[in-house]
């Protein structure tokens, strides 16, 4: 396959430019009708999203082919199969048409489907890289790429666009009420003065460590997507009716939904996040477990998209439709003193911090926009968990030591920058353990590396230069808040995040 030899070459190839070229390339080659496979295929994924294989299903491929035939719809349409597979003997079905296919594949085209259906595809070929690779393969302009992608949500669809209709076809994606897009994201700031400093006067709102929620109604439908886009209305039904409760016709909604302790303050994050996860039984968790949805913009409203409206504009229009209860409190100041007392208030609410949100910023679906800074009250890092060492003493028995990655999108690869033990429960434990163990690549009688795909919010005091790590740097005193099972991998924080940090400490 063309895709293969593309990531051989991505994958050596350390400049950015060159990995465009070669992907632009690939593209150029594939048919129409495959162009969002190959996208797909060389983003390290599958449009299926997960199909039900263990890494143990990959462990014994048959013998391969001498010469190389399968083509990419063929691979495609047999990982559809295969996750389409249920009930009993599913598992049996499953292994029957991975052989089969794996039987028909090449030496160098069976590791790399292993590697894609294990998830270590990770080549250096992330979104943004991607998406220049469509642009100069269709010869359009990259702005109008990623417009249709904030838009559109996949990369696939756009690039089948931009190669077979150019800019007219990329120009023709709007915002879709049911089809969810990427949500805007916050960037870090480390004080709320500094936050101020960049946006002011500004809405200083609280951070809910809940789960991020991305609510769409049209007349009596309504579909509830998580920040990776993943349809969960069937789980939360409390938020459904919320919205159909909504005066509007039809619209979309950015928030967060959270559990709440009866005093009102919040659960714990992994006990929202389990609740949102949840397939099973969900009646008896709504009355015992209760999911409260808060909103804190609005993107669509009764056949108007808002996205490119400032964020005053945009507020105004949802405090019109949504009661005070169901919005994510917050003040509107240019006064520090307001927004440092603001920030003390949510943190005493038992609350993540606070977002500095500008009123004139449009919303940046799908970026880390400048018009949004968050304040957290302590250093923190979304980090890859890259292995795990077996405890000692009492930890026996337990997946405990973990070695820390950051993103480095350069290569596609993660950084170690250190490990750590503290911050763990027995509970938190015996679940990574557990983790763990399904995202196992190897293993010895100490340790298990894994592929690289658990994401770890992750606490410390600072950075300091290291001359162990590769990266140059390490955290000081890193210790384990929680596990970010609502983040992938490409959501991690970089190491170019990192090293600014210790650049900031030094001066």
């Amino acid at each position: 396959m063309e895709v293969v030899e593309a990531s051989q070459d991505v994958t050596a190839s350390p400049g950015r430019l060159v990995k465009v070229e070669r992907i632009a390339a690939c593209l150029r080659a594939a048919e129409p009708a495959e162009v969002g496979i190959a996208v797909a295929f060389l983003s390290g994924e599958l449009r299926q999203r997960q199909i039900g294989v263990s890494w143990a299903t990959l462990r014994d491929a048959p013998a391969p082919a001498a010469a190389p035939a399968l083509t990419l719809s063929e691979v495609d349409e047999t990982f559809a199969r295969v996750g389409g597979q249920a009930g009993p003997g599913s598992q049996g079905e499953r292994r029957r048409l991975l052989a089969d296919l794996f039987a028909r594949a090449t030496e160098v085209e069976q590791r790399f489907l292993q590697r894609l259906l294990g998830g270590e595809l990770h080549q250096g070929a992330l979104a943004g890289v991607m998406a220049d690779a469509v642009a100069r393969a269709a010869g359009v302009p990259a702005a109008e790429v990623r417009r249709a992608l904030m838009l559109r949500g996949a990369l696939g669809p756009v690039a089948q666009a931009a190669l077979t209709g150019g800019t007219p076809a990329l120009r023709a994606f709007s915002l879709e009420v049911g089809r969810p897009v990427q949500p805007m994201l916050a960037q870090p700031a480390d004080s709320v003065e500094t936050a101020m400093a960049r946006v002011r006067p500004a809405a200083v709102e609280q951070k809910l460590d809940g789960a991020r929620i991305q609510v769409h109604r049209s007349g009596g439908d309504v579909a509830v997507f998580t920040r990776t886009l993943d349809d969960i209305t069937v789980r939360v039904p409390e938020i459904v009716e919320a919205a159909l409760a909504l005066p509007l016709r039809s619209a979309v909604l950015d928030g967060e939904a959270i559990a709440l302790r009866p005093d009102g303050r919040p659960h714990p994050f992994q006990i929202t996040a389990s609740r949102v996860v949840s397939t099973r039984a969900v009646a008896g968790l709504r009355d015992s477990l209760p999911l409260t949805p808060f909103l804190f913009d609005v993107l669509h409203l009764d056949g108007e998209d808002l996205l490119a409206r400032g964020g005053a504009e945009r507020q105004a229009a949802l405090e019109g439709v949504a009661p005070a209860g169901l919005l994510v409190p917050r003040v509107v100041t240019d006064d520090i003193a307001v927004a440092a007392e603001a920030f003390a208030d949510a943190i005493a609410r038992g609350h993540e911090g606070v977002v500095v949100k500008s009123l004139v910023a449009p919303y940046e679906a799908g970026r880390r926009g400048g018009g949004w800074r968050k304040v957290k009250p302590r250093h923190t890092l979304d980090l890859v968990v890259l292995a795990a060492e077996w405890g000692h003493g009492r930890r026996r028995g337990w997946l405990s030591n973990i070695s820390l990655g950051a993103r480095d999108p350069e290569t596609g690869g993660f950084v170690m920058l250190g490990k750590t033990f503290k911050g763990m429960t027995d509970e938190l434990l015996a679940w990574q353990t557990e983790r763990f163990g399904q995202l196992a690549a190897e293993a010895n009688d100490w340790s298990v590396t894994l592929r690289p795909e658990q994401v770890v919010e992750i606490a410390f005091d600072g950075v300091q230069h290291s001359s162990r790590y590769p990266g140059g740097v390490a955290l000081r005193f890193a210790r384990v808040l929680r596990y970010r099972s609502d983040k992938r991998p490409e959501d991690a924080d970089t190491l170019a995040t990192v090293r600014a940090l210790y650049d900031a400490s030094s001066t």
